[in-house]
């Protein structure tokens, strides 16, 4: 088999290619909608009344994609394998972008449920209509705390996806040898 048949071949299994996107799509959502809605001003109630309530169950959901994707990329038996083709700073980029992608993925809105859990004021997180226990004591203290640890891990994370998507995109359309691919894999 020619490599380049074989590149198209070791893509990833069909369950993890949609989580995959179905993620990419939840998190770019989430990010657009929290930092749309943490820029409108108090007195809009849109804010409260669909933003926030929104904004949770969709990180609620987010989550659970990213467990859901986890376990099944940890019951895989053979994942694809770096490609020879790369270089080895950037397979050495790609393991470790991808490994810090899918802590931030699961800290992030882990942050985000203590920040409703704790703040005084909330009422707690929603999941579509289903009010999750809250398993923090309230605590504007630490709601203070959780709330920049969510914003800083957020935005790194945003940071993260942008480097990991110019990196799929420059093996795409600028390398000159079609095996270096790696965006192929996950369609």
């Amino acid at each position: 088999m020619n490599p380049i048949d074989q590149q198209t071949t070791d893509r990833y299994p069909t369950s993890l290619r949609i989580l995959h996107w179905a993620r990419a799509v939840l998190v770019l959502g989430l990010l657009w909608a929290g930092w749309h809605m943490t820029g409108l001003n108090d007195e809009v109630a849109s804010k409260y009344e669909l933003y926030y309530p929104w904004h949770k169950s969709f990180g609620v959901l987010t989550f659970l994609v990213i467990l859901t994707q986890l376990a099944v990329r940890f019951r895989t038996p053979s994942l694809p394998q770096p490609l020879e083709t790369l270089e080895g700073y950037e397979k050495f980029l790609s393991r470790l972008t991808q490994r810090v992608m899918y802590v931030l993925l699961v800290i992030v809105p882990l942050m985000g449920y203590s920040m409703s859990s704790t703040y005084t004021m909330s009422d707690g997180v929603f999941f579509f209509g289903i009010n999750l226990p809250e398993l923090l004591a309230k605590n504007d203290d630490w709601f203070v705390v959780f709330q920049w640890l969510h914003k800083v891990l957020a935005y790194t994370l945003l940071g993260l996806i942008l480097f990991h998507v110019a990196g799929a995109l420059k093996h795409r359309f600028y390398d000159q040898d079609p095996r270096r691919d790696v965006l192929r894999r996950m369609l």
